[in-house]
């Protein structure tokens, strides 16, 4: 038809094609940055294709490793979605400390960064639990956030971890062990 004017194709068609790009460069240069990570550390252990594939089992295995962690952090984050992670570690910290007045005070501090509507790393938790925290900061104690650390556990668990582990960065990191491993 005359007078139309070939329009270009919007830049979000290629979305896909980058994204998994990006993913590929963030999974092939994640093992380098975790060797450097723990270089310096005092564990003498380092990342081993085994280790890695049995992150696959459960999110519990894969929270449980030093590597696993930082590898998933890396993913959320990568994905801007590391406010359940770091909430989880966050109450994994507070649930150590034993001053009542140190405890009072980081609970305030999770309730606002965390779990108060429109907070800064608001996580996804239902308003009666929201309450119940609410009012567990008054008088804190180590359960306060037990039952919020639950609900965003099973979030992970059901939501983030299966992406992790279907993502182009975890199948990268296995691919990079694995010939590793076959070049001795």
């Amino acid at each position: 038809m005359p007078g139309l004017i070939p329009q270009p194709l919007p830049t979000d068609v290629n979305m896909d094609k980058d994204d998994f790009r990006r993913n590929k460069t963030l999974g092939k240069n994640l093992m380098c940055r975790l060797k450097c990570m723990f270089t310096s550390s005092s564990a003498p252990e380092r990342l081993s294709l085994e280790d890695t594939q049995q992150w696959s089992q459960s999110l519990e295995r894969l929270l449980g490793s030093k590597y696993g962690m930082a590898t998933f952090r890396t993913f959320l984050k990568s994905e801007f979605s590391d406010e359940n992670i770091e909430f989880w570690l966050t109450c994994e910290d507070y649930k150590k400390i034993t001053s009542s007045h140190k405890m009072s005070s980081k609970a305030r501090k999770i309730f606002e960064q965390f779990v108060e509507a429109e907070s800064p790393k608001e996580i996804n938790i239902d308003y009666h639990t929201r309450e119940e925290i609410k009012r567990n900061v008054r008088s804190p104690t180590a359960e306060c956030f037990d039952e919020a650390q639950k609900i965003v556990f099973g979030l992970m668990e059901r939501d983030s971890y299966p992406r992790f582990l279907r993502s182009e960065m975890y199948k990268t990191l296995l691919e990079s062990l694995a010939s590793d491993d076959a070049r001795g």
